[in-house]
This record gives structure tokens, sequence and C-alpha cells, in this order.
């Protein structure tokens, strides 16, 4: 990859210049240095909800954003892949339809490209990886369109119950591993730190736009209280962009784990004193205080994998059994939690300035 230095670009937006501000934040970041035109770019989106919940997937304006500026920069659209993957409990085709994400990528000519439609081979990486190779003993499987392109990351900013935060480096969890990546959920950080070797193989530059117009607080990445933060970032450095947004928020980047285990592995800065801000550099002092909380299903998930009910691991999770968590994972989220609780957050939400820039899309 380009050897860049550690620049995080920040700036404030508002809903009537958002759109614009995506191209004013992409070309500070310099993305075009990166991200050479006569290159494929995989676009990855980010849906960790197949319905709309503020903060939870790449919001419209940020997918707009981004395509506009790669089209008036001159990317050719036959270069550009907008891709996302499912999980056990979400719809990758479904989600972008909700997240009204297909609108925007038919009016500028781009499809919407699922990941399990696409060919998956097992690749041979030889970094050093922590968990990944034990994990998946078989060997790693990853989409084979991937190999050799280039890729531009468009995460949400927002906290998780498995990670302490998420944002660039997480979004490559839901791109390089299939549906089965749950099974990483027990060494979450080590696993993040292999996702950043991995990338390093296979991609010849990465780059990340983040959305931070509204945050996600609380029981991430999808029970979340919606945050109005007015911020978007951007980075060559997915570490960086990481641990900015997550000062942003309120932690210490070097207390998170896959964060200081990158940093100390060389994988890119976690520490703000050594990242440059470029643009609206005070707005990386704001601290929101925000604090991670884990939802109901996720307490679950690491009770079987790390607490009391362990010795039941197999059982629950690596047997025909199995089928149990995804169909309890759904129910809590999206029968009971997302028509109550949720349903108040997204009518709160609603009456913002980006609840009402969410109804135009």
């Amino acid at each position: 990859m380009p050897s860049v230095p550690a620049q995080v670009a920040v700036l404030r937006t508002r809903p009537e210049t958002v759109v614009a501000d995506y191209g004013r934040l992409m070309r500070l970041g310099k993305y075009d240095r990166l991200l050479p035109r006569e290159q494929d770019l995989i676009l990855k989106l980010n849906l960790s909800w197949t319905k709309y919940f503020p903060a939870c997937s790449s919001q419209p304006w940020q997918v707009e954003g981004i395509v506009k500026t790669l089209r008036e920069d001159g990317y050719d659209r036959a270069r550009i892949f907008p891709v996302e993957n499912k999980t056990v409990v979400t719809n990758p085709v479904k989600g972008a339809h909700n997240n009204k994400w297909m609108p925007i990528l038919q009016r500028a000519g781009l499809p919407f490209i699922p990941l399990p439609d696409v060919e998956w081979i097992t690749y041979r990486f030889t970094s050093p990886l922590l968990k990944l190779n034990d994990i998946f003993p078989e060997g790693i499987q990853i989409p084979k369109m991937y190999v050799g392109k280039n890729i531009l990351q468009a995460p949400t900013c927002k906290v998780h119950g498995h990670a302490v935060t998420t944002g660039a480096i997480k979004n490559s969890f839901g791109g390089l591993l299939k549906e089965v990546r749950h099974y990483a959920h027990e060494f979450m950080h080590e696993v993040l730190v292999d996702l950043m070797y991995m990338q390093r193989e296979l991609h010849p530059s990465v780059f990340a736009v983040m959305d931070g117009t509204v945050m996600g607080d609380g029981a991430g990445p999808r029970t979340m209280i919606p945050r109005v933060g007015n911020l978007i970032l951007a980075s060559a450095d997915q570490v960086a962009i990481d641990a900015i947004a997550a000062k942003i928020m309120g932690f210490d980047p070097l207390s998170i784990p896959y964060l200081r285990m990158c940093h100390e592995r060389g994988l890119g800065v976690a520490d703000p004193r050594k990242i440059e801000i470029l643009g609206d550099a005070d707005a990386a002092d704001l601290n929101m205080g925000f604090r991670t909380r884990r939802s109901l299903v996720i307490w679950g998930d690491q009770l079987i994998r790390k607490g009391p009910l362990r010795p039941l691991k197999k059982l629950l999770l690596h047997s025909p059994l199995v089928v149990w968590a995804p169909f309890a994972s759904n129910v809590y989220h999206d029968w009971l939690w997302y028509p109550t609780i949720g349903a108040a957050r997204i009518r709160e939400f609603s009456r913002t300035p980006w609840g009402r820039l969410f109804e135009t899309y």
C-alpha cells in the first residue's frame, strides 16, 4: 500500500450541504491519490440491520455523497462495485432497499452486488494471523472479486457490544468473511487485527469514509440511542479513523484492544497525539460521552462463548441446533425491540433535521 502519514479528515456538516460536504471531505483526504481511477474499486457499504435504524447502516446521504464524488471526479462506473454481505440475521437486498441505497445507485448507473451471489474462494494468507486460521482451519473463504481491487469502506460511527466501537476496520468483517463469521465473535479484537493483515495482502489501497452525522450510543450495533453528531470523517488509515471516531465518542482509543493491537503491530496509528487532523480540527476534540452496553442478544451470545454456559457452546452454536440463535435474534430485534423501543427512537429521530432529510430519499 502507498505510504501516507497518519491523517484523518474531519468536517462539520448539516443536512443542506452534506452531499457536497462529502466531496470536500474526500478531496481533503486526497482519496484520489490512494484510489487511482484506472483501477477497480469496491465500495463496501455497511448493513448492520435489514431494517432502517439511525446510525446503524450506511446513510443514504453518505452513499450519495461518495458516489457523486467518484463520478464527478471521473471514475468509470464500470470500475465501481458497490457490495454488501449477509449475516445469519440480515438480507442485503432488502436492506439496500430499506436503507434507500437502491435509488441512489440506480441514478448513478451502478449495480448493487450482494456478496452471497459472487464466487468465493479459499485464500491462503501469509500474514501472521492471530485467530482466523484457528477458527477456520479448513481455510478462509473470501469473495474472489476482492483480490487485487482497491476498496472504499463506508461505515458509520457507533458502538458495538463485542468490539466496544465499530467503524472502518469492523466494516471489513462483513465483506471478507462469510455469514459464519459469527464464530469469530469470541475473539473479536484479535479477528479485527487479522482483517487488517488480510486487507494488506488483498487490496493495493484502502480508504474509509465514515458517517457521523448521526452516531450510535448504547447497545450497538443495532439497539442503539441515536445521537446527532453533525460530523463526517475520512482517512487512508483505518486504524486512525477508528481511533479518532472512538475519541469523539468518548473513549480512549488505546484502551480498546483491537485498536491498541493494530497500533502495536504497525497496522495503523491509534494514538490521537500522532494523528494529524485535516479540516475542522477542533471537532476531533469533542467528547460525546458514549458508553458501550450489551444488548440482550449480545449478552446471551457472550454468556455462551465466554461465560458460564461455555460448556454448551459446541451444542448450541456448532451443531444443527444453531438455528435457534438467528431465530432468537430476529424475535428480539425485529419483533420485540424494533416495534416498541426502536419505533419510539425512530419517531424522535424523525423530528431532527437528519430525520427529515432521510424522509426525502
